[in-house]
């Protein structure tokens, strides 16, 4: 390690991900350009830590204030320690930036999602300016041509493809902390999934905040000079030709992308796994519109046919905001019949929070807090009904699992993932647990428990 390095003695890394499935993605990659200076082990334990990042989401204004929650917490830490170094990243360092050091002037470094690959540069210059860095700048694809080679960490990964939104939907921060959609290059994707499937991944997650939108550059014509972009179903057929790879999923799509080709991909690709997550939001159009989510119920009802007719079996989740400004009893319950005509596998809801910066803030909310709970409640409660209703009907079919590795209840047993992303545990002899570990096996469903599966594996189905 070069001197001046500000890496000297650093043996311990904490790192608290908040939000989305990018931010956990994000955090495996901040370790990665961290133990490409110097060699480290993670830590869940703040106070033995030599290094502390937060990872923030501004989606949910309860999640920005558990930020500012928990430094308050390792502020104590820093006045112990001075020479821990505490850094916040993420859509709320993007969002506030400065101000995080003006209100918790102990932090370090302040970086955003597209410039976790300069953290550490931002450590060093911390430890040879004497002086917080803060860095929330939008250098497209740069992030991803400086971090380091992928790794593998077990049998599935997350690969994300694209940054940012430019959706502009009323209520939603992420266009203003993420920035505009920005691809990467079709070869770069392919490049990461044929390293992580040569390191033994069996499953890829293909990540953006709207995915299904990647328009990756293919190649020049070197006589015209023009570039070529391809569109999300190409990127799944070239995946799915990727040796090693047998099960591809992506998350989170946006009705507005769902093109009839990608429509068609689920019923050609027999690797895309027959899952898919479409956030709604709401099941009124008066409401739609106020969010500016650009399609219609019937619009969303539609792809959902369409896509139900490529792949019968497939099953949906979706996200729901509950008391969106100005939104009546009577939009609600257009939200509760799309869910009775569309028979949901899960959602993530959530009551409506204003976010600084969008203009959603400025509409008048006249609907009473107790009365927005009430709904989320009801709401939950029904799509849960709906999610154990299925989870029922797979009692006693055969499921392809991939293999993940011990149950966290019982050591005698192994968990995995069905196709339809429900964990299984189920009893395996010990002589067998080592193989089977990342490997695609059948198993019999024998109950359906609230939040998992339990099963008995086909005997000799081990691949």
């Amino acid at each position: 390690m070069a001197r001046g390095s500000g890496f000297r003695g650093m043996k311990k890394l904490y790192i608290r991900t908040f939000g989305c499935q990018m931010n956990e993605y994000d955090s495996g990659k901040m370790a990665d350009v961290l133990g490409a200076v110097e060699p480290f082990v993670r830590t869940d334990d703040p106070g033995e830590a030599d290094v502390i990042l937060f990872n923030t989401c501004s989606v949910r204004e309860k999640a920005q204030e558990r930020v500012f929650h928990d430094l308050g917490r390792v502020r104590r830490l820093k006045l112990e320690r001075p020479d821990l170094v505490i850094g916040v990243g993420g859509c709320v360092a993007s969002q506030e930036g400065e101000a995080i050091v003006r209100r918790a002037p102990y932090v370090d470094v302040v970086f955003g999602p597209q410039t976790l690959h300069r953290l550490p540069a931002l450590i060093a210059r911390r430890h040879e300016s004497g002086k917080p860095q803060v860095d929330v700048s939008f250098p497209e694809v740069e992030k991803f041509d400086s971090l380091p080679q992928a790794k593998a960490d077990g049998a599935s990964a997350f690969v994300s493809i694209m940054e940012g939104c430019s959706k502009y939907c009323t209520f939603c921060v992420v266009p203003y902390t993420r920035g505009e959609e920005v691809s990467r290059p079709l070869d770069d994707v392919l490049a990461e999934v044929s390293m992580l499937a040569a390191q033994g991944v069996r499953e890829v997650t293909l990540l953006g905040q709207n995915v299904n939108a990647w328009r990756g550059l293919l190649e020049k014509d070197a006589v015209a000079g023009d570039e070529e972009a391809g569109d999300f179903a190409l990127l799944l057929e070239c995946v799915h030709d990727v040796p090693g790879i047998e099960r591809i999923r992506f998350t989170s799509s946006h009705p507005r992308e769902m093109t009839p080709r990608l429509i068609e991909a689920f019923a050609r690709l027999p690797k895309l796994a027959p899952q898919l997550h479409l956030p709604v939001q709401s099941g009124s159009d008066r409401v739609l519109a106020a969010m500016k989510r650009g399609y219609t119920v019937l619009e969303y009802k539609s792809i959902v046919r369409r896509l139900r007719a490529a792949r019968p079996e497939l099953s949906l989740s979706t996200d729901f905001i509950v008391g969106f400004p100005g939104e009546t009893a009577e939009d609600f319950e257009k939200t509760m019949k799309l869910i009775e005509e569309i028979g949901f596998d899960g959602a993530f809801s959530f009551v409506y929070s204003a976010r600084p910066g969008t203009p959603a803030v400025e509409l008048d909310d006249p609907v009473p807090q107790e009365t927005k709970l009430a709904w989320l409640m009801r709401l939950q409660k029904r799509i849960d009904e709906q999610a154990q209703a299925i989870s029922r009907s797979m009692e006693g079919g055969v499921e392809r699992i991939l293999v993940e590795g011990e149950a966290k209840k019982d050591i005698d047993e192994l968990c995995g993932r069905t196709a339809n992303n429900r964990v299984v545990n189920f009893p395996v002899p010990a002589s067998a647990r080592e193989r089977l570990a990342g490997q695609f096996v059948d198993v019999r469903i024998t109950a359906a428990l609230p939040h998992s599966l339990r099963g008995e594996m086909v005997a000799g189905e081990a691949s």
